[in-house]
């Protein structure tokens, strides 16, 4: 029997049907360790997540794992390069043993608010970029989306902020990596502990107070706890990263890696503008709950910036100590923060 050919009308009219029938659907699993309601799982991860779909037609949903579901924060790396979640919410400062380059983003450099540190992060650490080439690649790892927070603050329990010598002694909340050098260089003991753990350790005692941008305050629910805070201080800030390993990557279809890619660089951009105006808007709340905000005296103000403007450096030559280019590193950061 002759098998019957297809015209070439028809031919390219199958042709044209295949190319045109979506990507098969693709369903993620996502987890990070914020609470239900968190600003930037809303501004975000959420953000992305239902951007993604919609671009993609439909054809690239989410299983979303948050409130530490799949684990706690500091295993959220593990987690994702595992493939237990195909994406996961990745903070440097939560694993400075794998990510130790990720800190550069927490130190008090030369941005003001959310948008001047997210978009230098994002210049080095995106695939190709300084910060990806030196640690995210080896690690396996791709960053999808990320947001640096505003400048941190210092909120206390129940001690007056006077002056630089009301810091001496203090149990402060750090993150590590670049704020534990800043807590001591300011006199502080540093203590580091996971934001979700923040308030029992401040009702044990464990902790005197807090180094916290003001948009981290309500959702962990530790208005009831502080006294005193801060103003118009940079004590370095935070990296919320989502991160999704490159084995998983490699196995998405060039058309969904696309859209995570583009929408990505979207999320990024709006998470920090909204992280900008919810700042001080938080501020307000919280001035409004109880807490008194403190300007230092303009010579002690002097002192605590000339001791922020050494953490960077000493950060760079603790890791240049460790084999790792944090100098060069450091200068890429700093050339990537946007000029006012």
């Amino acid at each position: 029997m002759r098998l019957k050919t297809l015209g070439h009308t028809s031919l390219a009219a199958l042709l044209l049907g295949l190319t045109a029938l979506p990507a098969a659907a693709e369903t993620l699993r996502i987890g990070d360790s914020f609470p239900v309601g968190h600003y930037i799982a809303e501004n975000m991860t959420k953000y992305w997540m239902d951007k993604v779909t919609e671009r993609s037609g439909g054809a690239v949903t989410f299983e979303y794992f948050p409130a530490q579901q799949m684990g706690k924060a500091k295993d959220m790396l593990s987690l994702t390069q595992s493939g237990v979640l195909d994406i996961g919410y990745v903070a440097p400062a939560y694993v400075s043993d794998k990510l130790p380059l990720g800190s550069v983003g927490e130190l008090p450099e030369a941005f003001t608010d959310s948008c001047g540190g997210t978009m230098a992060f994002w210049s080095i650490g995106k695939p190709g970029g300084a910060l990806d080439e030196a640690e995210l690649a080896p690690n396996g790892m791709r960053l999808l989306f990320v947001l640096v927070l505003p400048p941190y603050q210092i909120f206390t329990k129940d001690r007056d902020i006077t002056g630089i010598d009301s810091f001496n002694g203090l149990k402060l909340r750090s993150s590590g990596g670049a704020k534990e050098i800043a807590a001591q260089l300011l006199g502080a003991v540093p203590v580091q502990i996971a934001a979700p753990e923040v308030r029992e350790a401040l009702s044990r005692g464990t902790l005197d107070g807090l180094m916290f941008p003001h948009s981290s305050v309500l959702p962990y629910d530790v208005l009831p706890d502080l006294h005193q805070g801060t103003q118009g201080m940079n004590f370095g800030s935070f990296v919320a990263a989502y991160m999704i390993s490159q084995k998983k990557w490699d196995s998405l279809s060039p058309e969904t890696q696309k859209v995570l890619a583009e929408v990505g660089e979207e999320a990024t951009k709006h998470a920090c503008e909204v992280a900008d105006k919810l700042d001080g808007a938080d501020k307000q709340t919280i001035a409004d709950g109880g807490v008194t905000f403190v300007d230092l005296p303009a010579e002690d103000k002097a002192k605590v910036e000339a001791l922020m403007a050494q953490v960077g450096d000493r950060w760079a030559e603790a890791e240049e100590a460790r084999g790792k280019p944090g100098k060069a590193i450091l200068q890429a950061f700093r050339d990537a923060i946007p000029k006012k």
